[in-house]
């Protein structure tokens, strides 16, 4: 039996989430919750198999919630089940630690299909998020490669990014609440950093290495 934790802040939902995942007989909704510490609360006294959260909730949201899953409960799966079509949104899911992202237009075979999926180790993503997703997600794999080549600190990050956008040393002192001068001296470790000559080169850099 696959024990399902609904964690959705309004209770029409609640309810035709568990009318629908009890269509199942292999799936049980053990526990509900209306916001992130409750789904916490829920799990102290719940055996739980899989959250399905929404992300947008009162008092503690869903990427906030996901992310204390995984510290204080790491069997547990999170399904994220929500009204938005936001990639940024689902970055963050499965950088928190979520093992799927679905949209609440989904299907009822699909999310069904998706619940066991996750539990055998397998991401569900909707179809009308994953393209974004993936591309959004390659992407900054990339950018962490080449970090690890050029270890850049989080502020130097900021300034490539900067850069890249064509920004000049005064917009992105001003930006970034620093001192043209600091600024400079920023670009002048990073350069050295890099190994490139000049501002153009570092532009280019960012450009090719997806920082923008």
């Amino acid at each position: 039996m696959i024990r399902v934790l609904i964690a959705e802040d309004q209770g029409i939902v609640r309810n035709g989430l568990k009318m629908i995942i009890e269509q199942d007989p292999d799936i049980k909704v053990v526990a509900e919750a209306e916001n992130g510490k409750e789904v916490l609360q829920q799990l102290e006294r719940h055996a739980t198999d899989i959250v399905l959260m929404d992300i947008r909730m009162p008092v503690m949201d869903g990427i906030e919630a996901t992310e204390q899953i995984r510290k204080i409960f790491p069997k547990v799966k999170i399904l994220i089940l929500t009204t938005f079509n936001d990639e940024e949104y689902a970055i963050q899911a499965f950088k928190k630690g979520a093992n799927g992202f679905l949209l609440k237009t989904t299907d009822s075979t699909y999310l069904l299909q998706s619940i066991k999926s996750c539990l055998a180790g397998g991401m569900s993503i909707h179809n009308e998020v994953a393209p974004k997703l993936m591309s959004k997600l390659l992407a900054e794999t990339k950018s962490e490669q080449v970090m690890q080549h050029y270890p850049l600190t989080d502020r130097e990050k900021e300034i490539v990014q900067h850069i890249g956008l064509g920004k000049t040393n005064k917009e992105i002192a001003g930006e970034l609440f620093l001192s043209v001068g600091t600024v400079k001296n920023h670009i002048t470790q990073i350069l050295t950093k890099l190994e490139l000559r000049d501002r153009t080169q570092l532009a280019i850099f960012a450009v090719k290495n997806d920082f923008i």
